[in-house]
């Protein structure tokens, strides 16, 4: 079935509800049903139905005043029947492990989703300095080295609509000019690499490159470097090796493509 035909068909009020909990408690944490119905929207006796069904099946669970939902553990079944499935990240584990011994800092692995990038798998650097970050975590893509680099590789007209007018500051020095991010990111597409600077955690620089592994750019790498250990020579270092890895699967996709 297209595309087209799929938007066409009517959606299940109910199932979306559910779908809209997870999403909310994910992204504010462990909530209670008047939170839930405010920020939702839901009727509450509509909510406190779906809420005893999640919890009967595990999808939630309560704390022991029974008044705050969290998340519960069949969503970490779920996650982990993606992690171990997805093509991508297994395929993407050796270039991690890779990229990690090369520079010895913290790699990242993330996915376009919508305007937003989902870090999908991370591998730590060996120095005690290290940078808080998190499997699942959701940034703007237009905010971090590794949406950069995969808007870069998009045609010119389609970048923009993955940079808002108004955008919002992630830290005090987040780029929120929408005609400087859309330079930055042509800047990117020119160089084969993106990067930024404190804009999206303070102290930390981060490089990243789109992932050729299909035609559409949703999968990218990056390096996360403290910029106190970015001394003279590091960043070429870091940037080499990246570009090493894209310019590899890019021959190796080629070569799959002329057989």
């Amino acid at each position: 079935m297209d595309a087209d035909k799929k938007a066409d068909l009517p959606l299940v009020k109910s199932a979306g509800r559910v779908l809209d909990i997870l999403d909310d408690i994910a992204a504010n944490g462990p909530s209670t049903q008047l939170q839930l119905a405010t920020r939702l929207g839901i009727p509450k006796s509509s909510l406190h139905s779906l809420l005893r069904t999640m919890c009967a099946r595990n999808w939630l669970e309560t704390d022991q005043t029974g008044n705050t939902y969290r998340l519960g553990v069949h969503t970490l079944t779920v996650s982990s029947a993606f992690i171990d499935g997805d093509p991508v990240l297994m395929r993407a584990s050796t270039i991690l492990d890779e990229i990690a011994a090369a520079t010895e800092e913290t790699v990242h692995l993330g996915r376009l989703d919508g305007t937003e990038v989902i870090y999908t798998a991370k591998r730590e650097s060996k120095y005690p300095l290290r940078m808080f970050s998190a499997i699942g975590r959701r940034l703007p893509a237009h905010s971090t080295a590794l949406g950069r680099a995969m808007l870069a590789e998009m045609p010119v007209e389609a970048r923009e609509a993955f940079v808002p007018e108004q955008i919002k500051a992630i830290t005090p020095l987040t780029i929120t000019d929408r005609g400087d991010l859309l330079t930055i990111i042509d800047k990117a597409a020119q160089l084969g690499y993106a990067e930024e600077s404190e804009e999206s955690c303070l102290g930390v620089r981060c490089f990243g490159v789109a992932l050729p592994f299909s035609h559409q750019p949703v999968d990218a790498l990056s390096v996360a470097v403290p910029i106190s250990r970015l001394k003279r020579g590091r960043e070429d270092i870091i940037i080499e090796a990246l570009l090493s890895v894209k310019a590899r699967l890019s021959a190796m996709r080629t070569n799959s493509l002329v057989r």
